[in-house]
């Protein structure tokens, strides 16, 4: 008994000296979240009025997946880009439209995730509607996907225009048929917006603002767009009718990574 006695001193011995361990031991801190500098502000504290309709938080965008660093659905800009849309929004609204917002500043670490994903040939859960015609091998090389997002600098949004009033949009269901997004209107998924001849972020020639192919109403709410924001200080992006950038850039050459959520830009 004496020898069993003696093994179990030792075992509590033991085992009090972990559990001292243990609560001694210092508890590792998680890394803070970066927070967004100063000059960025929630859009919606300049100007409410603004539809916002953020995809990247949702499985409805072309990887089919909520995307790395959106928290919630909100639009994040400089606040010279900010004030420059609500600008625009005033001479919108007195016209009958409104701007509605599919995306603005964007974390690097999004961009990362679209990159990760280029680079997986194997998964093509969204091709049906965001790029049927293009083989997904080619996404960096015709410059849908690349490493660096203008987004990332803050001043930089995706937006359409909306006929007032605006119609409720139903959501997307995981699962659901895919129609190409260069389909006509009535057939392509259900948006609220003008008719612009494509859908957001629709990987194909046909979105570039001025692509011959483009005609009628289509073509002539394109340049409704184009010239209510460049009057406003944007630049558009020729290849993507939808990417615009207010010049002069606040941050030209700074490429942030701060979540896009409420906590970032708390009291700004």
């Amino acid at each position: 008994m004496t020898g069993i006695a003696t093994a179990f001193r030792a075992l509590a011995a033991t085992a009090a000296a972990l559990l001292a361990v243990t609560v001694t031991a210092p508890v590792a801190q998680a890394k803070p979240e970066p927070k967004a500098p100063g000059e960025f502000v929630p859009l919606s504290s300049v100007d409410p009025t603004i539809i916002q309709e953020m995809r990247y938080p949702t499985a409805h965008d072309f990887m089919g997946e909520p995307v790395d660093g959106y928290r919630q659905p909100l639009c994040i800009l400089t606040r010279p880009a900010a004030e420059a849309l609500h600008r625009a929004q005033l001479r919108l609204l007195r016209q009958g439209y409104s701007l509605k917002v599919y995306d603005c500043y964007r974390p690097q670490r999004a961009v990362d995730h679209f990159v990760r994903w280029a680079k997986d040939l194997d998964d093509e859960t969204m091709k049906g509607e965001f790029y049927p015609r293009v083989d997904k091998s080619r996404l960096f090389a015709d410059g849908y996907i690349a490493e660096k997002s203008g987004h990332s600098r803050g001043s930089t949004v995706d937006l359409t225009l909306v006929r007032l009033p605006a119609l409720p949009t139903r959501p997307y269901r995981p699962g659901e048929r895919l129609v190409p997004c260069y389909a006509p209107k009535a057939d392509r998924f259900p948006d609220n917006s003008v008719d612009m001849g494509t859908g957001f972020d629709c990987f194909d020639t046909l979105s570039h603002t001025d692509d011959p192919r483009v005609r009628g109403v289509q073509r002539a709410n394109r340049q409704f767009l184009r010239k209510t924001l460049t009057e406003a200080g944007f630049v558009n992006l020729a290849e993507e009718w939808w990417h615009y950038t207010f010049r002069p850039e606040t941050f030209p050459h700074t490429y942030f990574d701060f979540p896009v959520a409420r906590r970032s830009v708390a009291g700004h």
